[in-house]
């Protein structure tokens, strides 16, 4: 028997299939060309060896309760004690996940009387914590320093008196692009605002060891960087860094850090060494680097697409079913290749979002690239 109250959820699950935008959930198979495991580190023996030292020395599995109940471990404190000296920050924090620690950022920093100013393509998890801040919000064009400027002049000119914070992705997860982060830190300073940085998918890739693209800023006080660690770093959690004082206030005030279980104090550790892999083994990001490259220029030459800048390869298809239809084919031919579509990503822009990881090598780039041209071809024949 059909429970009525069903039927509304039902229907609605019919409409995302019809605009070809369901959700399914799939194990991994073929090769990685989607994974965020950018420098291999998820399946790493070094990152095994630290698990198995961590065991032997009674760290925990689970934290048993919140941070400021009895979950706070000393692998939390001393992995934020290590990631700050890393990143050149005054202090760090660490979350159960990005997208958790996007909430606390935005739903807790911002007052009443600030404005924040946010890239349009900002992450989902920046905007479900924009949408639970006190202080109100605007979109603006990707990457235009202008814009920004003109929505903080716009707010002043109204009588906003409190601090604008511009909020941007120093990598965009789904276009591949870097954020024009020196322009922004002036900007910011010059309007006596603060700059959130999300460094996602720069950590561990971009920057002097690794230490991602706002490294270069110098972390001004007015600068709060957000490193997740299920990326390339190859476990889970996120790192929030900047000044102590603002640590403090998340701490205090940030309802989603007071209420929730403690990290696991295992993955605490095993991060540990992901950061002292990072300092050790640079030849990961120069081997990844050098993948980048070869990836574009196969991309290029074969489909005539322009090289992204970066590890993450956008093929823009347009069409959600076309996409959809594009990613199944070179799933069953041995690439596991994911199709990007609303609201991911704006209407009209559904894509392949092709990955490059340690996993793959050149062969496998090459082989992955001839079989897209091959099937793009076929589709105008």
């Amino acid at each position: 028997m059909t429970i009525a109250g069903l039927a509304p959820y039902a229907r609605k699950l019919a409409s995302l299939g019809r605009k070809s935008r369901s959700r399914t959930l799939m194990a991994p198979s073929g090769v990685d060309f989607t994974s965020n495991d950018y420098l291999g580190l998820a399946n790493s023996q070094r990152l095994k060896d630290a698990v198995r030292r961590a065991l032997d020395n009674h760290v925990p599995v689970g934290a048993g309760g919140s941070r400021l109940l009895r979950g706070n471990h000393p692998e939390h404190q001393a992995l934020e004690h290590e990631a700050g000296a890393y990143f050149g920050a005054e202090q760090a924090l660490y979350f159960g996940s990005g997208y958790a620690a996007n909430v606390a950022l935005f739903s807790t920093l911002p007052q009443r009387d600030d404005l924040i100013i946010h890239d349009a393509l900002i992450h989902a998890s920046a905007h479900e914590g924009i949408s639970a801040s006190r202080a109100p919000s605007v979109a603006v064009r990707h990457n235009d320093v202008n814009a920004v400027a003109d929505a903080i002049n716009g707010w002043r000119r109204a009588g906003g008196r409190g601090r604008p914070w511009i909020a941007v992705e120093s990598l965009y997860s789904m276009d591949g692009d870097l954020a024009p982060l020196r322009e922004l830190k002036e900007l910011a300073t010059r309007s006596e605002g603060f700059l959130l940085i999300d460094e996602a998918h720069a950590t561990g890739v971009f920057g002097q060891g690794g230490r991602g693209l706002a490294h270069c800023l110098g972390h001004p006080e007015n600068c709060i960087t957000l490193h997740t660690c299920g990326k390339a770093l190859g476990a889970s959690g996120a790192l929030v860094l900047g000044p102590a004082i603002i640590c403090d206030f998340l701490i205090n005030r940030a309802r989603n850090f007071i209420y929730s279980t403690a990290p696991s104090p295992l993955v605490a550790a095993t991060l540990r060494e992901s950061l002292r892999i990072l300092a050790d083994e640079p030849e990961r990001r120069a081997k990844l680097s050098g993948l980048v490259s070869f990836a574009n220029r196969e991309m290029a030459e074969t489909t005539g697409t322009h090289a992204s800048s970066s590890q993450i390869i956008p093929l823009l298809i347009g069409d959600n079913a076309r996409a959809v239809a594009i990613a199944e084919r070179l799933r069953k031919e041995g690439f596991d290749v994911r199709a990007i579509r609303p609201p991911t990503v704006p209407e009209g822009t559904a894509r392949l979002r092709i990955s490059i990881t340690l996993n793959v090598d050149e062969v496998a780039i090459s082989r992955l690239f001839e079989r897209l041209a091959a099937i793009l071809r076929e589709e105008h024949r």
